[in-house]
């Protein structure tokens, strides 16, 4: 089943959400996901690597890339940006499995603090069911990942 190429509603049973707060302003950490020079270093959990094929940061642009596992495995991964508002939101379809609706929200806290908001959209309950187990400890990762990123970018 494919994802609509519209913002998706969601509820409860049909979202994984994670977040944090980052100290960096709102800028740096949008910088982290625009630039793919710094996205690359640190997108995706623990001890994985990427190579990016195609970032066409803009809506309806592509995200091509291949995740590299730790220890074995090349997983290939597409996602076309829906919806892009520097600094506030970024919204993607990833049209590789697992499929789901990525929402990223940018959230000021203060100058120097910024809450991130990962929302996962699924169409059903049980395609979620098949992730809930273990991508809030892995977006958690990721996270881990994007902090240390972000002491470097200017």
């Amino acid at each position: 089943m494919e994802l609509p190429m519209q913002i998706l509603g969601s509820t409860p049973e049909t979202e994984i959400v994670s977040s944090r707060i980052f100290k960096v302003n709102v800028e740096t950490l949008f910088r982290a996901f625009s630039d793919p020079k710094h996205l690359k270093s640190w997108w995706g959990p623990k001890g994985f690597s990427n190579t990016f094929h195609t970032f066409e940061f803009k809506e309806g642009g592509t995200w091509k890339f291949t995740i590299h596992g730790p220890e074995k495995g090349n997983y290939e991964n597409e996602c076309v940006f829906l919806k892009i508002i520097p600094n506030e939101l970024l919204v993607w379809n990833r049209i590789s499995q697992p499929l789901f609706q990525m929402h990223l929200t940018f959230e000021k806290v203060d100058k120097a603090n910024t809450r991130l908001i990962f929302k996962m959209l699924f169409n059903t309950s049980e395609e979620r069911a098949k992730l809930i187990s273990f991508v809030p400890e892995k977006n958690e990762e990721n996270f881990d990942k994007l902090e240390n990123v972000l002491l470097q970018i200017p």
